[in-house]
């Protein structure tokens, strides 16, 4: 018995990302990194002490958290960017099993249903995206003052300040959890990863 020439090696690799998703999302971390050690760098006095040049750390905190957006929009002209976003846009009855078995500590590989994304790299998706607009239009309310009363620019400080301290909790989680995954971290640097994982870790994704 012959295998068909158009089937593929079990052990073959499977295209996860493309090029372009790759550029989105060194992009965005890389800005996402630059607002975050600058923010760090003005609440922190021993690291203002250290860094100084406070004017310098002010600007590159504006611009990168401006630009911040820019990535994801110049991505929706690509096709495969935009279907992935519409993936962790959806929420399906497999994503309430796998958030039940993560709730329950359930790491059954048989417990944890996901097709391309998983519901937590879902729920991760939408947060971030919604806490990156609120940063930025407290954030424009902080830099141009003279468009907004006393009192909004009072209530965006301290949403822009507890927020910004959220973040980076949640960024610690999210790089944390992807250093515990070798192959994830493989997908966006090379864009592929082994079918065995991607059998194992999303079996309901049809590459």
């Amino acid at each position: 018995m012959t295998l068909r020439a158009d089937t593929p090696p079990a052990t073959a690799d499977v295209r996860r990302f493309t090029p372009l998703q790759r550029w989105i999302h060194r992009t965005t971390a890389v800005l996402m990194g630059i607002c975050v050690l600058t923010a760090a760098c003005l609440y922190v006095p021993q690291l203002a002490e250290l860094v100084g040049r406070r004017a310098l750390v002010v600007t590159l905190h504006q611009w990168s958290g401006l630009a911040l957006p820019v990535p994801v929009l110049a991505g929706l002209a690509s096709r495969a960017f935009r279907a992935d976003l519409g993936r962790l846009n959806r929420f399906g009855p497999h994503d309430r099993t796998w958030l039940r078995a993560a709730l329950h500590r359930d790491k059954r590989p048989a417990s944890r249903p996901a097709a391309k994304f998983n519901a937590g790299q879902k729920l991760y998706a939408a947060w971030i995206a919604g806490a990156t607009l609120v940063m930025l239009a407290t954030g424009l309310m902080m830099w141009f003052t003279h468009l907004t009363p006393l009192l909004w620019r009072t209530s965006a400080t301290f949403v822009h300040d507890w927020l910004a301290l959220t973040i980076g909790i949640v960024l610690a989680g999210h790089i944390g959890m992807a250093l515990a995954d070798p192959e994830s971290r493989r997908g966006l640097r090379t864009g592929r990863v082994s079918r065995t994982w991607a059998e194992r870790e999303h079996p309901l994704w049809r590459q």
